[in-house]
């Protein structure tokens, strides 16, 4: 399955997943101009980097089309933590890596546990607790 796929501007919403300068962000938020004489209906589009938290905006009509990351949903187990990483082993790969762990899981994050993690375009991130 390839990392990014092509969708219209037009038909994207707040909270999906595109692609800014190289990276994947998240919409949030988008509004439409009125077409002008001559011209197109154009979208301004609000967005935040899924890795950084940076913040982007862009312009385009309509009808233009954005790259969108595809998006992996993954479980894995923990096998270790040490300060703000955890080592994980993926559940269906049995492939072992080290994550950082976000502010919001942690003190929750032990050895054993299970955790969800995304694969976006090549990088991972620990996104909830499984149960």
């Amino acid at each position: 399955m390839s990392d990014i796929s092509m969708a219209e501007i037009g038909k994207m919403k707040v909270g999906r997943y595109i692609v800014i300068n190289g990276a994947p962000y998240q919409i949030t938020s988008m509004s439409k101009s009125a077409p002008g004489k001559h011209g197109h209906a154009k979208y301004r589009v609000d967005a935040k980097n899924i890795f950084t938290g940076n913040k982007s905006n862009i312009v385009m009509t309509a009808h233009q089309h954005v790259e969108v990351p595809n998006l992996q949903k993954q479980n894995a187990q923990v096998l270790s933590v040490s300060g703000t990483t955890a080592q994980i082993m993926d559940m269906e790969t049995y492939e072992t890596f080290d994550l950082e762990i976000p502010e919001d899981l942690q003190g929750q994050v032990e050895a054993g546990k299970t955790i969800m993690y995304w694969e976006i375009m090549g990088k991972r991130m620990m996104k909830q607790m499984v149960n």
